[in-house]
């Protein structure tokens, strides 16, 4: 281990950082000026620093250090390896963008006091990065309930809202299942002498049937918090309450410490990794994705849909974590390897197109006031920037070349791929149906994307006052053109990328991507060999642009001056206008049909006698009837006998307490 700690010093100096920007909000708590004019741009270089520190602590060796904070007997440990730096090079480039649309987003009167949310704000940045800084158990779990209490304050802005107080309140009592799951995980894989440090797990040996008990407790606390299936129904219910920045920070990086968590449990702490875990976790992401992007089709509110496609990313990048624990089990680390790096690329990736488009969203709704798609339509001609920049977004989520999203759901499918080179039969069977449920998640993607920017930015408005309308400031156009130019780079250069993830798996499992994949040059990615499979990001470029600069140099040679322009034919109906158009519930209809056992649905019929009749059809999660709504009525049944314990007579507590006085007389 090195014994230089300058990178940790630098990261805990930004940390630290933060949290002085935070109570320097406090100072002029209802100043917008103050806070985004001052106080954000600065907190956007500061992010821009730290993703420094993390970039170079990927390229070092690890490093380490013991904090004069804490307990006498339980100090605070830190630690810097390549898969903390890599998870904070996302939390800095992410926090970039974020930072710097928030210097315009935020107004007065907006529920929390600028400056009490800016406080919030940076809580919330600093909790994250010492999650990913925390090397012993109680600083993690201390930092892990910091970031929930700040995020739970920022999703209640609007706190005089019952909706938003109840989004809070579900979204805080899952994280708290979710943190007793983690501690619980910890408890067992605790050290000799109930030590509590990473490097006594790393060193505890546990029996086989103790570690998958740690694995199991592991995926279920940090699967609450990624908001994997079935431990995500908070996640579409508090993205839509908290405001946009708070929504693309929470989707874009407080997600991913999740997966960050569950990567340095399984990889690093419990050591010897076994193929059921992979098996499980690819399941699991299996159903996550198709479930995320099922119901996110469903969606007419933009947010609440954008926040069921993380729910579906999520699921991507379990699958690759499940393909790599997989292989890694079955004696195959290399292919593992591949895995773990698809895992990682996508949770990049995700973290930055995803931001993009919830950044999109709030400047949507802050120039027109709407949330739902229905009310939306033609904003490209008023809002041409915003428009351009979340079309990058969302043709980075749909996986299309050569962006971002495409590179890792490609390098998850040729690890997918390799899976006739495993023994077992269960599993080549398996990991094809994961690949087949992946590349199904894909094109519903894309058919949602379509729908979102169909409805929303082309066509004709649908309320007039949308022909007033003016796009937003430079702030916000500069943090979503940061995090667009993230997805452009990330998908054109792939290579670099592929390789700096190399060392955090020979840091994880010991074994490189191979030296096929390493060797290939910048241009062309090789997940295994040359000869099986390669892409080439600049050559899907140009021929792109090439197509179409053809396409119009043709249309304008051949066809330009030969066109008749007249009215549309109207199918013999006079007066058109825009309530003809297409809607998202009529685009969204063929998928609702074909899986309509995934969906809990009620219509809601006009009667005879209505003056505007109009049909409603409300589509709900199935797991609220099946698993949740059950569950709240067995607590309630179960707290109402327990209540039946507190009679209100002192006779009767007197007889509790002797009672218990002759049981520890007895048995102790």
């Amino acid at each position: 281990m090195s014994s230089s700690i300058d990178g940790i010093n630098a990261a805990l100096a930004a940390t630290t950082a933060w949290l002085a920007l935070g109570m320097l909000g406090l100072l002029r708590p209802h100043s917008v000026r103050w806070v985004g004019r001052v106080l954000f741009p600065i907190s956007a270089a500061l992010s821009l620093v730290l993703a420094g520190i993390g970039l170079a602590s990927v390229l070092k060796a690890p490093q380490a250090a013991v904090l004069p904070l804490g307990l006498p007997d339980l100090l605070f440990h830190v630690r810097l390896d390549p898969l903390s730096g890599f998870f904070l090079f996302l939390l800095g480039v992410t926090a970039t963008g974020i930072s710097i649309f928030s210097a315009g987003y935020f107004r007065t009167g907006e529920g929390t006091p600028p400056g009490l949310m800016c406080f919030q704000y940076h809580l919330f940045l600093a909790s994250m990065g010492a999650v990913l800084l925390a090397d012993d158990a109680y600083l993690f779990m201390v930092a892990w309930e910091t970031m929930a209490l700040a995020s739970y304050f920022l999703v209640t802005t609007h706190h005089r809202l019952p909706e938003i107080r109840q989004a809070g309140f579900l979204y805080l009592l899952i994280a708290h299942v979710g943190a007793l799951g983690i501690l619980l995980c910890f408890g067992v894989m605790h050290g000799t002498g109930w030590q509590f440090t990473f490097d006594a797990m790393r060193t505890a040996h546990l029996a086989p049937g103790w570690s998958s008990v740690a694995f199991g407790l592991a995926l279920f606390g940090f699967g609450a918090k990624a908001g994997m299936v079935p431990l995500h129904v908070w996640l579409p219910e508090a993205h839509p309450a908290a405001p946009s920045p708070v929504s693309a920070l929470m989707s874009g990086v407080m997600l991913k410490t999740a997966i960050y968590g569950l990567i340095r449990v399984t990889y690093d702490l419990l050591g010897t990794i076994r193929w059921e875990w992979g098996l499980t976790v690819l399941i699991a992401g299996s159903v996550t994705t198709l479930f995320g992007v099922l119901f996110a089709l469903m969606q007419h509110h933009l947010k609440r849909l954008l926040a069921y496609h993380s729910i579906e990313n999520i699921g991507i990048i379990l699958i690759g974590l499940g393909l790599s624990l997989t292989y890694i089990g079955t004696g195959h680390p290399a292919l593992g390897a591949l895995g773990l790096a698809a895992a990682l690329y996508h949770t990049l990736n995700h973290a930055v197109f995803k931001s993009l488009l919830f950044l999109g969203a709030g400047s949507i709704q802050h120039v027109t006031g709407e949330r739902e798609l229905g009310r939306m339509g033609g904003l490209a001609r008023w809002l041409p920037r915003t428009a351009f920049l979340f079309l990058v977004g969302s043709l980075a989520i749909s996986a299309l070349p050569p962006l971002n999203g495409f590179v890792s759901e490609w390098l998850t499918f040729q690890a997918a791929l390799l899976s006739p080179a495993l023994e077992s039969g269960v599993l080549r069977s398996v990991i094809p149906l994961a690949a087949a449920g992946l590349a199904l998640a894909g094109a519903l993607t894309a058919m949602c994307f379509v729908k979102v920017y169909g409805v929303v930015f082309l066509g004709a408005p649908r309320a007039p006052k949308e022909t007033e309308l003016h796009d937003v400031g430079r702030w916000e156009q500069t943090g979503m053109a940061w995090l667009a130019a993230g997805c452009v780079i990330l998908g054109l250069a792939p290579v670099p990328m592929l390789r700096l993830l190399d060392h955090v798996a020979r840091l994880l499992i010991g074994q490189s991507l191979g030296s096929q994949a390493l060797r290939s040059g910048w241009l062309w990615l090789t997940p295994v060999a040359a000869e099986r499979a390669s892409y080439n990001p600049i050559v899907f470029l140009v021929l792109i642009v090439g197509v179409t600069l053809l396409t119009f140099v043709l249309v304008r040679r051949f066809y330009h001056g030969r066109l008749r322009r007249a009215p549309a034919w109207d199918c013999g109906f006079g007066g058109l206008d825009a309530r003809m158009q297409d809607t998202a519930e009529g685009f969204s209809q063929p998928i609702r049909h074909m899986f309509g056992p995934v969906y809990e649905m009620e219509r809601h019929l006009p009667s005879a006698s209505d003056a505007k009749p109009r049909f409603h059809l409300e589509i709900r999660d199935r797991f609220w009837s099946v698993l949740y709504l059950p569950l709240a009525g067995l607590v309630e049944a179960v707290s109402r006998q327990v209540g039946r314990l507190q009679a209100g007579r002192i006779s009767i507590y007197l007889l509790y307490s002797f009672l218990t006085t002759i049981f520890l007389l007895l048995f102790v």
